[in-house]
């Protein structure tokens, strides 16, 4: 069993965030604006220099990155010392994530003004972003002196120099923490990581240790201490602590996720498979939880471990507890659809479009099963109201669509493939698929020219669509029209689809229409050896190739064998009632 173990407690965020939009983006010290340590400006420089600054400042907020550039560049021409202008420069660079120019100006700005913490904060960001953690680290060492009684600052000291690896200085930086704010569980695993990365297990199970001694009825610090000798090889000691857990705390539900990751770790399915069940049945755990728990584990059908009978055992569960739950619905939907059991499946997302219809991903995973059981009645009427429900989802129509002209109804297919193409316009894709469902309505309606149209449309989007050439193919040889056109067409298609039966009965009856006959017959029995023997229509059209050879028993032969199939054109019975080749506009 591949479950992925759970930690007995979200861990707390150790990481720095990379580049927060925080307060020092908009607050820069404001009396800098016309201080310059070293430059001497005339009265008319420094007005210049503060209308230029504003206006730089406009341009940023504007989001014109590139005119503050320049403005801010003009504004160091004037004062090259200027702190403030150098800042806003660094800052525009670390945008546009040129991390040396960045560094260089921030780097410049703090020397002019190291006062300013904004300035250090920013280039902290740089540091970080170009992981030079140890200089970073150094930033947040000088802020913190700047400003004692801000944690934060040596919290964040303390996770870079843990990310610089210098493990030593990251625990002192931890320890002048927590003699500041505290023993806490956040500052103890952290230096229970930094101690195990330095090999040093004693120190990180003393840390642990001390948050069970601070508060022996808190059931995440056991959780905590089995974690740890679980990692260090220690299986009794962590199934002791687990167990701590269920004495002190019964009622709590995580712990059965870590007993079930343990127990796997183990080798013993059973067990694990039974903590799962008790935590799924759990009463303190919210169905959030649960499911998120279920999601995670069947996420990858083929990589799971659990049988479809212990999912469906979880599934009762879930269900039991949460009756009310349409999600138990649709997660039912998933696990049918993977064991292709799609009728139930469509069945259970019924249940949850019968309480709530504004999901459109329910919507149209309930219609594409429908459309893979070719149930074309339900898909027609479900289509219908989701199109009512959801008007601009242009997909719904092509499912709309695809029904109607299984229904044999071609003219509404039509107007529905117009409001489609509405809202389609985007969808390269869609268009598409959408003009060859125009094409095929047109030809059922004999508006035979429109439907040629519509492949020349389709053809225009995607010269390489080889279902759209073998139809325009087909049916230009039907009608006799353009035969050069129709060879040309369904060559190019059978050259790149040598196998497929379809196409290659397509260009047997195109060069059958030119008279190619014994062209005509390779390519039928090429087809009929690549899957088409059990189809009737390319059966038919070989006994129609060998007539025209004047093998007359022999496509007798073929076009009985085709009536015994239960299908065929409408002169097939014809045909061999008169053993004769009778032409059909069918074909």
């Amino acid at each position: 069993m591949n479950i992925k173990k759970l930690g007995y407690f979200a861990l707390l965020g150790l990481t720095l965030a990379s580049c927060a939009t925080t307060k020092q983006q908009l607050e820069v010290a404001g009396p800098e604006l016309t201080k310059s340590q070293e430059t001497a400006l005339t009265e008319d420089q420094k007005n210049e220099f503060e209308y230029l600054f504003i206006e730089g400042l406009k341009q940023k907020k504007l989001g014109n990155l590139t005119n503050a550039v320049s403005v801010f560049s003009r504004c160091l021409e004037i004062d090259p010392q200027s702190a403030v202008a150098m800042y806003e420069m660094g800052t525009l660079h670390y945008a546009n994530k040129d991390l040396t120019s960045a560094a260089l100006l921030l780097e410049k700005a703090s020397a002019i003004n190291p006062e300013n913490k904004w300035y250090k904060i920013s280039l902290a960001q740089v540091y970080q972003q170009r992981r030079q953690f140890s200089e970073a680290a150094q930033i947040y060492g000088e802020l913190t002196e700047l400003e004692p009684d801000n944690l934060e600052f040596l919290y964040s000291k303390a996770v870079l120099l843990g990310m610089a690896e210098n493990y030593d200085e990251a625990i002192a930086a931890y320890n002048q923490l927590e003699a500041k704010s505290g023993l806490s569980d956040q500052i103890s695993v952290a230096k229970q990581n930094l101690y195990l990365k330095m090999n040093q297990p004693d120190k990180a199970f003393a840390e642990i240790n001390r948050l069970i001694e601070s508060n022996p009825d808190e059931p995440q610090y056991y959780g905590l201490m089995a974690e740890l000798y679980q990692q260090q090889g220690d299986k009794e000691n962590a199934l002791k602590y687990y167990n701590k857990i269920l004495e002190i705390a019964p009622e709590n539900g995580f712990v059965h996720f870590s007993l079930a990751g343990f127990y796997t770790e183990e080798g013993d399915f059973t067990k694990a498979f039974n903590e799962i069940k008790l935590a799924f049945a759990n009463d303190e755990l919210d169905a959030d939880t649960k499911i998120q728990y279920y999601m995670m584990q069947t996420a990858s059908a083929d990589q799971s471990d659990w049988t479809d009978e212990q999912i469906d055992e979880l599934l009762d569960i879930l269900h039991d507890k949460y009756p009310d739950d349409n999600r138990m619905f649709a997660i039912y939907a998933d696990h049918l659809v993977r064991q292709n059991k799609l009728v139930e499946a469509r069945d259970y997302l019924k249940k949850y479009l019968d309480t709530d219809k504004s999901s459109f991903e329910i919507w149209w995973q309930y219609l594409l099963i429908s459309n893979d059981l070719q149930d074309w009645k339900a898909l027609y009427q479900d289509s219908s109201e989701a199109v009512e429900l959801f008007p601009n989802q242009a997909a719904l129509y092509a499912l709309n669509a695809v029904a109607a002209l299984q229904l044999d109804k071609y003219s509404e297919a039509l107007e529905i493939i117009e409001q489609g193409e509405t809202y389609a316009q985007s969808n390269k894709n869609l268009m598409i698929q959408l003009a060859i469902y125009k094409a095929e309505a047109n030809y059922k309606l004999k508006h035979i020219d429109m439907a040629l149209e519509a492949y020349d449309e389709v053809l225009k989007l995607d010269p390489q669509n080889f279902m759209a050439m073998n139809n325009y193919a087909y049916y230009l040889s039907v009608e006799g029209r353009d035969l050069e056109k129709a060879e040309k067409l369904s060559s190019k298609v059978v050259q790149s689809n040598p196998t497929n039966p379809t196409y290659l009965d397509t260009h047997a009856w195109v060069l059958f229409k030119r008279k190619d006959y014994s062209l005509a017959k390779y390519y039928i029995e090429t087809a009929l050896e690549n899957g088409g023997a059990e189809n009737a229509t390319l059966i038919e059209h070989y006994g129609d190739i060998l007539f025209m050879l004047g093998e007359q028993s022999k496509a007798l032969e073929e076009w009985q064998k085709a009536q015994s199939l239960g299908d065929g054109s409408s002169v097939l019975e014809q045909k061999i009632k008169e053993s004769r080749y009778i032409e059909s506009k069918e074909e």
